[in-house]
């Protein structure tokens, strides 16, 4: 049986000020901006979402009333940069966070690597159960890059190409081991 998962970015606050593992709760307009795609998401059998507080409260806006929490799904660790914006960690660790940004076994601030990362997302795209159909996920963009890269079979180099903006969703399915990415048309809620 085909495995049909579709990976939908968390809302971001509007008002964002950008940080290393940022938590921030969603606002108003935030919330607005997610049940105005409701619609536009394919039916799903069971749904899932992050831990963090953002990706919950965007599954609660999108009407999702019974979401189980997947911790494989969590952001990934920022060890001693988190919380802190990239201009202050380029300021006081510039060499550590060229190196985590251009090799994905690094990880300067003692937190997890890329590749780390995409070893945990794709033990958990691999360990989802054959007989899973549809399902819906709300994730961070860290574990969206590293569903993307494994279900491609692209580099982990290629992880800081992947632009994942907030309310971004794709769908990759799979069986056996075997995942493809499909990109719906737009207004599709196939």
């Amino acid at each position: 049986m085909t495995i049909r998962l579709t990976l939908l970015c968390a809302a971001a606050p509007t008002e964002r000020d950008v940080r290393f593992g940022g938590d921030t709760p969603l606002d108003e307009r935030a919330l607005d901006q997610v049940r105005a795609v409701t619609g536009s998401l394919p039916t799903a059998g069971a749904w899932l979402a992050a831990p963090s507080q953002r990706c919950r409260q965007t599954a609660q806006a999108l009407g999702l009333d019974t979401v189980a929490v997947e911790p494989a799904l969590t952001d990934m660790d920022m060890g001693t940069w988190q919380g802190r914006a990239p201009d202050e960690v380029a300021a006081g660790d510039g060499t550590g966070l060229a190196l985590w940004m251009s090799d994905p076994e690094a990880a300067p601030h003692g937190g997890e690597s890329v590749a780390r990362l995409c070893r945990r997302v794709s033990a958990w795209l691999e360990g989802l159960p054959e007989d899973t159909v549809r399902v819906l996920a709300v994730v961070e963009q860290a574990v969206a890059r590293a569903a993307l890269l494994h279900a491609t079979g692209a580099p982990q180099q290629s992880f800081w190409r992947i632009d994942v903006p907030p309310l971004a969703a794709f769908q990759i399915t799979g069986r056996s081991g075997r995942w493809n990415l499909r990109i719906p048309a737009v207004g599709s809620s196939a």
